[in-house]
């Protein structure tokens, strides 16, 4: 909790505090939408690149900043480099949609192809040939989560009789923030993962009683999943979360429309996931709060969506 506490003053000089609305809806339980789509990237990235930097000494900020990610980490990473004058460096897959290349490019960084293989690799290495600069990590930094931490914090004082947190899974650095927060502030409420069948490595994991590898297929949720999950993740998120709940893309997709004809509101494949979990959940609780991780949707995609399709 310390370092949560200590990560405030860095996370919101990038961050917004972002609002905490009740989803417009006569089914299912009562949920709360946590709008990190709200932030100035579209992403709750900004908050841990903006603590994991600000920790960083000057001088070892002359030689760049650069990360590994499928487009949301990277453009927090890019935001706060601008910020600070440095250059920034992405590796990406060469899965990532057009629509967060471009918007890296748009904040200064330059990006860095390569194969989904090859990239997952630089989360265990840290290490990319022909990159140089400082590595942030997009989810396996105790600064990045701490950062991340600070939404625990927002949810309690908007909503403190939330019942259950639901929050998207893809390397584990959000969902462990948060409900490590949680386990500080009020520990008898759980904090669950959300994850896509079929690209769910933490549920599989949970069955296994120990971290797995999985047949990985990249879909439109391209913010989560993955072919495993890292050993020291898979340590944290089995102490600190309750459990994760699968979606079918189906259903991510139809939660994207819902979210748009109740609330207005555009959240991308990962950041609806939260929202599809909670409305399927056999759950009986009383007050859900769904993070809405980001809202990075390429346009395209969001048209086959509300035309009843899967992209």
């Amino acid at each position: 909790m310390a370092d949560i506490e200590e990560a405030k003053e860095r996370v919101y000089a990038a961050a917004i505090r972002t609002p905490l609305v009740r989803l417009h809806t006569n089914i299912g339980p009562e949920i709360w939408l946590k709008l990190e789509n709200l932030q100035p990237i579209g992403s709750f990235k900004i908050r841990g690149s903006a603590n994991a930097i600000g920790r960083v000494e000057p001088t070892e900020l002359e030689r760049g900043i650069w990360t590994a990610s499928a487009g949301n980490m990277a453009q927090g990473v890019a935001w706060n480099a601008r910020q600070l004058g440095v250059p920034c460096s992405v590796v990406v897959p060469d899965t990532a949609p057009d629509n967060k290349l471009e918007a890296i490019q748009r904040l200064g960084g330059q990006t860095v192809k390569t194969s989904v293989t090859s990239w997952f690799e630089v989360f265990k290495t840290r290490h990319f040939e022909g990159v140089q600069g400082h590595f942030v990590h997009a989810f396996m930094d105790r600064d990045v989560m701490a950062g991340n931490g600070t939404i625990a914090v927002e949810i309690l004082e908007d909503l403190p009789d939330v019942s259950a947190v639901i929050v998207p899974f893809g390397g584990g650095g959000l969902a462990c923030g948060i409900a490590a927060g949680f386990r500080e502030l009020a520990p008898s409420v759980p904090v669950y993962a959300s994850e896509v069948k079929g690209q769910a490595p933490l549920s599989e994991s949970f069955q296994a009683a120990g971290p797995v590898a999985i047949d990985y297929t990249p879909t439109f949720v391209d913010g989560i999943g993955g072919p495993h999950i890292e050993p020291a993740m898979w340590e944290l998120s089995s102490d600190l979360l309750a459990g994760s709940l699968e979606v079918t893309l189906a259903e991510v997709a139809a939660t994207v429309r819902l979210l748009v004809s109740s609330n207005q509101i555009v959240a991308e494949g990962a950041g609806a996931s939260s929202v599809a979990a909670g409305l399927s959940s056999a759950e009986s609780r009383d007050k859900i709060v769904c993070v809405v991780s980001g809202g990075n949707l390429d346009s395209a995609k969001l048209a086959t969506i509300l035309a009843g399709g899967i992209p």
